[in-house]
């Protein structure tokens, strides 16, 4: 593989749809958020990305099988009182260097584009370092009229001094240039272990925009399963790290996303 590519499982039609990004980053909040949709609302895969810019590893599973580092694109048909369908995007990693990031998005915004997508929803994490007893959610818009919206829904706006790394915000930028807006919401965590209390306070918030109802039950159990997935992936980076000679601290992407 020397190129990023997308695998088509389903070819869909869609119409008008939302785009939600919530790839792995502080604190697993957005896919967190994204996986409990996925779940509860039915959603189907039908396209995977893969790229060269991905971790040099797999996971294996406790059945013994490999699972490839990759992005997994999931479509859902309309829910609640809107007529528009979405593509939700997950997956076990991101880009590993800036230029691959790069890369990667812009394949992204490309194939949403592809479908008729002006809206971008991104999920993630707002790293605090320390113990967070009542997440708040943040949030940052492409335009003055959606921050207004965040505002109404009683999310803090992220400050002018801080900004948002990874795909998260990497997708909204990259969106705006293809004439697409949007909006991320960053839930408050400590940013060290898989947080669902954060995940929570971000998926009440969506669900309010988006006019969803979700049982939000069932994702404390999802998280468990994510420590778990999260738990292996952290081992097998240590040991891709050690056997390349990275230095701790070096080409690291700590990222709010």
């Amino acid at each position: 593989m020397d190129k990023t590519f997308i695998k088509m499982i389903e070819n869909v039609e869609l119409t008008e749809p939302i785009f939600i990004e919530a790839l792995p980053g502080l604190g697993h909040v957005g896919k967190l958020v994204a996986e409990h949709m996925i779940h509860e609302l039915g959603a189907e895969k039908f396209a995977e990305l893969y790229s060269p810019s991905f971790p040099p590893q797999v996971f294996v599973g406790e059945d013994g099988t490999i699972e490839p580092m990759k992005n997994e694109f999931y479509f859902l048909k309309s829910q609640g009182e809107t007529e528009r369908d979405y593509i939700i995007l997950v997956g076990n990693t991101q880009g590993l260097s800036p230029e691959g990031q790069y890369e990667i998005c812009g394949k992204i915004i490309d194939f949403v584009s592809g479908y008729g997508v002006k809206e971008i929803y991104t999920l993630g994490g707002l790293g605090t370092g320390q113990a967070v007893e009542t997440p708040k959610v943040f949030g940052a818009a492409t335009t003055v009229e959606l921050a207004k919206m965040l505002e109404d829904h009683e999310v803090t706006l992220r400050s002018a001094d801080g900004g948002i790394i990874g795909a998260s915000g990497l997708l909204l930028g990259l969106g705006m240039a293809k004439g697409m807006n949007g909006v991320c919401l960053m839930g408050e965590t400590p940013g060290y272990f898989i947080d669902a209390d954060a995940s929570k306070a971000v998926l009440t918030v969506l669900l309010e925009i988006l006019k969803i109802e979700i049982d939000i039950a069932k994702l404390e159990e999802r998280a468990e399963e994510t420590r778990k997935m999260i738990s292996k992936a952290q081992q097998m980076e240590k040991e891709v790290s050690e056997r390349m000679n990275i230095v701790p601290g070096e080409e690291d992407l700590r990222y709010i996303g």
